[in-house]
């Protein structure tokens, strides 16, 4: 009689390749499942999205329910179209893809393949960049960021095969002007320079009216912030033509169907409905200065915001700790346990009423 072989015994990773081995994918903040939490960790805008966009989600699924048999518009053509009418570009020269990190995978795969130059980017930016280096093995250099947590633009002129910058930065919410990343594009031009701008909308200053100057400039935003989408996942990237033809090339190498109906009818009626989106960008924008002077009246430090969050410190008090106590209370922020930021929490914008409550317990527990 066969021995039978208890599963657990053996080695659960020993299918896996080598590189999955070495991967360390990225963390996503906590997204609780049962207990009622104020979510202010992972940067969701807490109003809803336009009206326009359930009108548009009920159209697809009443009326039009018969487009759900069939495959989405490869290239989400009128979606293309409604984008570049905004940002006076052609259609061609805009990108939409799963999700901006999607976009970025893509960016990574048609531009940064290089076996002996390196991709520049901040050592305190978005964790998903060092992920893809370590997916694609690609080599990396880590800008530090100077005392004050800014980008200093000359430290990005030297030898590269790319350079991503997120504006305004994550986690520290401070942005970039365009005359700094004009200086970048100047002095890279045998390299595509990304500007990763997936919170411009809230008081930032957008490359894209740079992209017609510079050949090597592609400029990443997404729905999921200012436009309250991160259920749907749709991301774009704008650049000049034969930028957006190598994506394509690589959307097309990998997955030709990348956004569905219901993404595509959603995220055009949000561009639709450009007034409602204006209208609630301010919103974030007026309850982000109301925090800061609220949190900067019981000891926090802050550093200077430009996204739909905070980046904030208490000399008095250990940011672990504290992210832990008002997590006891119900409100969820992001801690990152890395040199330099270790001291810091990062606090989304909430709601006016979410916005009060955070500061009520804060000035319990400081």
């Amino acid at each position: 009689m066969d021995k039978i072989i208890n599963r657990s015994d053996l080695d659960s990773s020993r299918f896996w390749s080598p590189e999955v081995r070495r991967l360390q994918p990225y963390q996503p903040g906590e997204q609780p499942k049962h207990q009622k939490f104020i979510k202010l960790n992972t940067n969701e805008n807490p109003y809803p999205p336009s009206p326009l966009v359930s009108i548009a989600v009920q159209q697809v699924l009443g009326t039009n329910a018969e487009i759900l048999r069939l495959y989405p518009d490869p290239d989400a053509k009128d979606l293309r179209e409604i984008i570049a009418l905004q940002q006076d570009l052609n259609a061609d020269e805009v990108f939409i893809g799963n999700g901006s990190d999607e976009v970025l995978a893509f960016i990574f795969k048609a531009f940064f393949l290089h076996p002996n130059r390196p991709i520049l980017y901040p050592d305190i930016s978005y964790s998903f960049y060092p992920v893809y280096c370590q997916f694609y093995g690609l080599n990396s250099i880590e800008i530090p960021v100077n005392k004050n947590f800014e980008i200093s633009p000359t430290d990005y002129h030297q030898e590269n095969c790319g350079i991503i910058i997120a504006n305004p930065n994550a986690p520290t919410g401070i942005a970039l002007s365009l005359s700094q990343i004009e200086s970048i594009l100047i002095s890279n031009r045998n390299s595509v320079v990304v500007i990763d701008e997936a919170y411009v909308d809230f008081g930032a200053e957008s490359a894209t009216k740079l992209i017609h100057r510079y050949d090597n400039l592609v400029v990443c935003q997404t729905t999921s912030k200012s436009r309250s989408l991160a259920g749907l996942r749709v991301g774009f990237a704008m650049a000049q033509a034969h930028l957006i033809a190598a994506l394509d090339r690589v959307k097309n190498s990998f997955n030709s169907f990348p956004i569905d109906s219901l993404a595509i009818a959603a995220a055009y009626a949000s561009f639709k409905d450009q007034s409602y989106f204006e209208k609630m960008c301010q919103h974030i924008m007026d309850e982000r200065e109301k925090l800061c002077n609220s949190m900067e009246q019981i000891g926090f430090s802050i550093l200077p915001s430009k996204a739909n969050f905070i980046f904030a410190s208490h000399e008095e008090h250990d940011a672990a700790q504290l992210a832990a106590k008002l997590k006891q209370h119900s409100i969820l922020v992001r801690h990152f346990n890395k040199p330099r930021i270790n001291n810091f929490l990062r606090i989304s914008i909430g709601s006016y009423e979410e916005n009060l409550i955070l500061i009520k317990i804060l000035k319990d527990l400081v």
